[in-house]
C-alpha cells in the first residue's frame, strides 16, 4: 500500500506519518508546502522512513503525477487558524477549497483506491445543547470553517458524481505534543513557562471537546481502513471544557495564578460551543478515545517543558509570547 499524506509536516499530519512509518506496513510519501506551520523537525524521529516532496497542493502539474503513484491519499493540508482567517481569508479559500479540488481531480484521474479528507467539527457552527451527528446541516461561522465546509462538500460531491472513494472525518479540538504555539494549549503552556501572561478571550465560557492526537490518528486509521465510501465520521475526545476551566488546569499544572491571565476582547463571531456525537464511528468501526485528558494534558505540558529547542524558534518567528488570543478553533493542521 502506497499512501500520500498531504500536510504531513504539520501537527496532526506529522503524528499520522510517524504512526504509519513506525508500524511499517505501508510506503509513505509526505507532500507539504512547509508554510509557517509545516515543520520538518516534526518528522525527525522517523527520518528515512518516508519520501518527502515539498510542494503546493494547488499545483496541478505536481499533484497529478504524484497522486498517480499512490493507492490512497490522506488529506490534512490546510490553512487552519481561525484568527488568521478573520484577518485575511484569501489563503484559506485557495488552499482549503482549490487545493482540495486539485487533489480530487488528480485522484479521480488516477483511479485512486481511497481518499480520506480530514476536516473539523467547526463546519457545523455552534450548538447550545446536545451534540452534532454527521447528518447535521453545515453552518460555519468563520472564513476558516466556511472554507473547510466547502472542501467537505466538494469531496463528497466527487463521490456522488464520480463514485470516487471519499471518506470525510470531522474532529473536535486536538491537543498534544508538536502543536504549533499559536493555538490555545501550546500558547498558554509556552507563555507560562516564560513567565508571560496568557490571553483569554471574552468571558472564557466558550466550550470545546478536547481530543488527543493519539486518538485522532486512531480514528483516521479506522476510517481509512474500514470506513464506508461517501460517509462522514465524527471523531471526538469526550472531554468538554470551557476555556476558563482549561485555563485553570493549565495554571495549576504550571504553578501559576490568575494574575497571569490577561482578558482580551472576544474574537469576532466566536462559536460558543462545539460537541460531536461519535456514535457512528464507535458502532461501525469500534472507535474509543483511549487517552485520559488529565494524563494527556500533563504529558503535553512535560513535552513543552522538555523541548524548548523545538518551540522557541517558532515563537520568535511569530513575533513574541502572546502572539494570538486564546483561540480554540482551527486545529486540523497547525
Amino acid at each position: 500500500m502506497r499512501i500520500l499524506v498531504t500536510g504531513g509536516a504539520g501537527f496532526i499530519g506529522s503524528h499520522y506519518v510517524r504512526t504509519l512509518v513506525r508500524r511499517g506496513d505501508c510506503a509513505v510519501t509526505v507532500l507539504d508546502k512547509l508554510t509557517y506551520a509545516g515543520n520538518p523537525a516534526n518528522l525527525d524521529s522517523v527520518r528515512g522512513g518516508f519520501e518527502f516532496v515539498r510542494g503546493d497542493i494547488c499545483d496541478a502539474t505536481l499533484v497529478g503525477p504524484l497522486v498517480a503513484e499512490h493507492d490512497q491519499v490522506v488529506h490534512f493540508a490546510a490553512e487552519s487558524h481561525v484568527d488568521r482567517s478573520i484577518v485575511s481569508s484569501g489563503d484559506f479559500v485557495r488552499t482549503n477549497v482549490l487545493g482540495t479540488q486539485v487533489l480530487l481531480d488528480a485522484a479521480l484521474a488516477a483511479g485512486l483506491r481511497g481518499f480520506v479528507h480530514v476536516s473539523t467539527d467547526e463546519v457545523y457552527g455552534s450548538i447550545d445543547e446536545g451534540s452534532w451527528t454527521e447528518r447535521e446541516p453545515l453552518a460555519p461561522n468563520s472564513p476558516y470553517s466556511a472554507s473547510k465546509a466547502a472542501s467537505d462538500l466538494l469531496a463528497l460531491a466527487f463521490h456522488r458524481t464520480h463514485g470516487l472513494d471519499v471518506r470525510v472525518t470531522r474532529c473536535s479540538n486536538n491537543y498534544g505534543h508538536h502543536h504549533f504555539p499559536e493555538k490555545m494549549i501550546p500558547l498558554f503552556i509556552t507563555n507560562l513557562l516564560d513567565g508571560e501572561q496568557v490571553p483569554l478571550y471574552g468571558d472564557g465560557l466558550n466550550v470545546r471537546d478536547w481530543l488527543h492526537i493519539d486518538d485522532h490518528v486512531q480514528g483516521i486509521e479506522l476510517v481509512r481502513a474500514g470506513g464506508r465510501p461517501g460517509e462522514v465520521y465524527n471523531i471526538g475526545g469526550g472531554t468538554e471544557l470551557s476555556n476558563r476551566e482549561l485555563t485553570a488546569m493549565l495554571l495549576d499544572a504550571l504553578g501559576a495564578g490568575w494574575d497571569m491571565v490577561r482578558p482580551v476582547e472576544d474574537r469576532k463571531g466566536h462559536d460558543r460551543r462545539y460537541s460531536v456525537d461519535c456514535t457512528k464511528i464507535r458502532t461501525e468501526l469500534g472507535y474509543r478515545p483511549r487517552k485520559d485528558f488529565t494524563a494527556g494534558l500533563a504529558e503535553t505540558v512535560a513535552w513543552y517543558r522538555d523541548n524548548r529547542s523545538w518551540w522557541e524558534p517558532l515563537k520568535r518567528r511569530l513575533g513574541g509570547p502572546a502572539v494570538m488570543g486564546a483561540g480554540t478553533g482551527g486545529l486540523n493542521r497547525g
